[in-house]
């Protein structure tokens, strides 16, 4: 157990007033900071950044593809400021759709982008891993025409995108 601090004197109340200060300022700091870190169901910085980089990669060699060109090298992400966030299902996971902002460029390109985004994010089972996923249709559900509510209801399908691990990832 600690001394307690003298009540009398400068140096006792600087230190109790600064030592009281600190502990007040370091209990009102550690909530943002964890948060920073990303919470419980919330993909780390890296994931963000991972995904809207395969994201783009994946949107590029759509139309170089469809253009017959070679595809342009790996983007540079950076900046990702997530301005919205909610939980969505993905088929039968649990996943995320996070919309923000982020700066980005071409490979080998000057010219730093700030643009919009909306991500879905799938979450990993064990919650250790996430995956890109891109909606890639619907499917309507229930033939049943006594059915009123499912016929008319559909089923988005999902195309899913592994993102590396945390101990894969090149970006450190």
């Amino acid at each position: 157990m600690l001394p307690p601090l003298p009540s009398s004197g400068r140096l006792g109340g600087l230190l109790r007033g600064g030592l009281l200060r600190g502990v007040l300022l370091l209990l009102l700091l550690l909530p943002l900071a964890l948060t920073g870190c990303g919470g419980p169901g919330q993909p780390p910085r890296a994931v963000l950044l991972d995904a809207l980089a395969l994201q783009i990669q994946l949107t590029q060699s759509s139309i170089a593809q469809a253009l017959e060109l070679e595809p342009p090298g790996l983007p540079q992400v950076s900046r990702v400021r997530v301005e919205e966030q909610q939980a969505v299902a993905i088929g039968q996971a649990k996943g995320l759709r996070l919309a923000g902002r982020f700066d980005w460029r071409l490979a080998n390109d000057p010219i730093r982008v700030d643009s919009p985004f909306e991500l879905y994010l799938e979450q990993g089972e064990r919650g250790e891993s996430w995956r890109l996923a891109r909606p890639s249709g619907s499917d309507a559900r229930g033939s049943d025409p006594r059915d009123d509510v499912r016929r008319d209801a559909t089923v988005q399908r999902w195309s899913t995108y592994p993102l590396p691990l945390a101990g894969q990832r090149g970006r450190g």
